[in-house]
């Protein structure tokens, strides 16, 4: 073969593979940025924000999430800042819009109260308040427990009854107040979500009746219909004596009989007879 028509192939084959590696390269680059989902700049949380704090922009920050967003993804600082958390936010976290008051409602304790609802304090001491376990989000069952007046069976003594069921705790904590001498004192204080119905029973009982908070799982919804409890129930007997029951064998026993022996001397001979009385033979 001709030395110079291998040359001109030879050259022409390079060439042809470095288009077609070319190419490669450029549908390759093509196909992978299209099936890599797109990176989105999301707000996150720069650091620990408590419930009730208002946003800073010192508290934000960005980064980039791949793939869908959560719903609700603030993409915006100013869309953020200003606005009352009503519920703990943690370092990295992406700032939802659903986890924010809304624009203009402030921070503190009234944004976390959805609309419709009150909050209604109440006083309670460690023991009240499930030694020190009620914390927000929590769900609780409110007990009163005095002596109810004009009651005409005084001697039942006082009376324990549940008065709300599966209410929410917005906020525990404690307060500083002053006693009868005018002395600083500390007292737990256990803020309720309820409704305004329900405010006015737990006023009027928080300063009639003690009041103590039962805590029930989450997840338990069910109102349970309770009669409520007396003093004097607590020592009643309501169930009968067990009676006394035998499981040895059973023996009867018979009365015994009017029998009457007789020695008999027969000379040298001795014997015994036997009479039976006239009423047993009948």
């Amino acid at each position: 073969m001709n030395r110079r028509l291998l040359t001109i192939l030879l050259i022409a084959f390079v060439i042809a593979l470095g288009c077609s590696y070319a190419v490669y390269r450029m549908v390759g680059n093509r196909i992978m940025a299209a099936a890599q989902p797109k990176a989105t700049s999301v707000i996150v949380a720069a650091n620990d924000v408590k419930i009730g704090s208002i946003l800073r922009e010192t508290d934000l920050t960005t980064t980039e999430m791949v793939g869908p967003l959560p719903k609700g993804a603030i993409l915006k600082k100013e869309d953020a800042v200003g606005r009352g958390v009503i519920a703990d936010l943690y370092q990295g976290e992406p700032i939802l819009d659903g986890r924010l008051a809304a624009p203009g409602s402030g921070g503190g304790l009234a944004a976390t109260i959805q609309p419709g609802m009150r909050a209604c304090a109440v006083k309670v001491d460690e023991v009240v308040g499930v030694a020190g376990f009620v914390t927000p989000g929590m769900r609780v069952d409110v007990l009163v427990s005095g002596t109810p007046s004009g009651n005409q069976n005084s001697s039942e003594g006082p009376r324990v009854k549940t008065l709300l069921q599966n209410i929410e705790v917005l906020s525990a904590g404690t307060d500083i107040q002053k006693d009868n001498e005018g002395k600083p004192q500390q007292v737990q204080v256990v803020n309720l979500l309820v409704t305004p119905e329900d405010a006015e029973l737990l006023s009027l009982a928080s300063s009639q009746t003690r009041i103590q908070l039962v805590l029930r799982n989450p997840l338990d919804t069910q109102v349970t219909h309770t009669p409520g409890f007396a003093t004097a129930g607590l020592f009643a007997d309501t169930n009968p004596a067990p009676k006394a029951r035998y499981t040895g064998p059973v023996v009867s026993h018979k009365a015994p009989s009017n029998i009457y022996v007789i020695e008999v001397l027969n000379g040298t001979k001795r014997s015994e007879e036997k009479f039976v009385s006239g009423e047993e033979r009948q």
